[in-house]
């Protein structure tokens, strides 16, 4: 499959069928799903970014898979599930409550220098794949949740063409320029500098997954606005102000 410039997609209703997670370390996999692409070549904005498709992977949290502690009982496996994905879930599951909380995800999710994934980014994919809106994820949308990080996890890789397990300004407009994104040098350093956590001027991948989605979400947005597709719009102060809320609490 070729890459073809697209973010991973969105897919809150994929079931993990005999699929397995991936072991630990930097081995780059194939690239997410294409995406449609959105504007003209020089003033549109182009596709978003890799569409709710991430990629990191549940590290041992204080227990390995499949641990129970005493007393507990252990809910069965759901048919046709993919055993070492559900042994995953019951890991991650560390209050054994049947679902996953963003700080339960949080702890179970590392970056290429093992610091855990950043409290925003967890909210924000559980936001994404937490279907009946109760602030945690099931097993089927821990499923589909998996799958959206697998994909961002293959698109990180694509772009960090030094392997140093980061992204910087560069790499980065190579990402949303691949993308669709018609954005210059100079705003992806400003993106570099809002996202980037530890002042390293680059984005490890929950940085880039938040970066992405949230470029993503504002361009639909402004989509919506743009009817001739030219890439700009007349826009109320309202109207801005609602469109950044609405990516925020998102």
């Amino acid at each position: 499959m070729s890459w073809g410039g697209q973010q991973p997609a969105y897919n809150p209703n994929y079931q993990a069928h005999g699929q397995r997670p991936p072991m630990q370390g930097y081995h780059p996999s194939q690239p997410p799903p294409h995406q449609m692409s959105y504007g003209a070549p020089q003033h549109g904005y182009g596709a978003p970014p890799p569409q709710y498709n991430p990629q990191q992977y549940p590290a041992a949290t204080g227990q390995q898979p499949g641990y129970q502690q005493p007393g507990y009982q252990q809910p069965g496996m759901p048919p046709g599930a993919d055993p070492t994905l559900w042994h995953w879930f019951q890991a991650v599951d560390a209050d054994h409550s049947g679902s996953i909380s963003a700080t339960e995800l949080r702890q179970a999710l590392v970056n290429g220098n093992w610091s855990h994934f950043n409290e925003e980014t967890c909210r924000l994919m559980i936001g994404m794949f937490d279907k009946d809106r109760n602030g945690t994820i099931n097993f089927s949308e821990f499923a589909a949740l998996w799958k959206y990080i697998q994909d961002w996890k293959s698109c990180f890789e694509r772009f960090d063409q030094d392997r140093s397990g980061n992204i910087d300004a560069n790499e980065l407009h190579h990402a949303l320029k691949s993308f669709g994104y018609n954005v210059t040098p100079g705003f992806c350093s400003v993106l570099v500098q809002k996202f980037d956590r530890s002042d390293m001027r680059t984005m490890k991948l929950d940085d880039f997954i938040q970066c992405c989605v949230m470029i993503r979400s504002l361009t639909e947005a402004f989509k919506k606005k743009d009817a001739a597709a030219r890439g700009i719009v007349r826009i109320c102060y309202e109207d801005f102000l609602e469109m950044v809320l609405e990516n925020a609490i998102h």
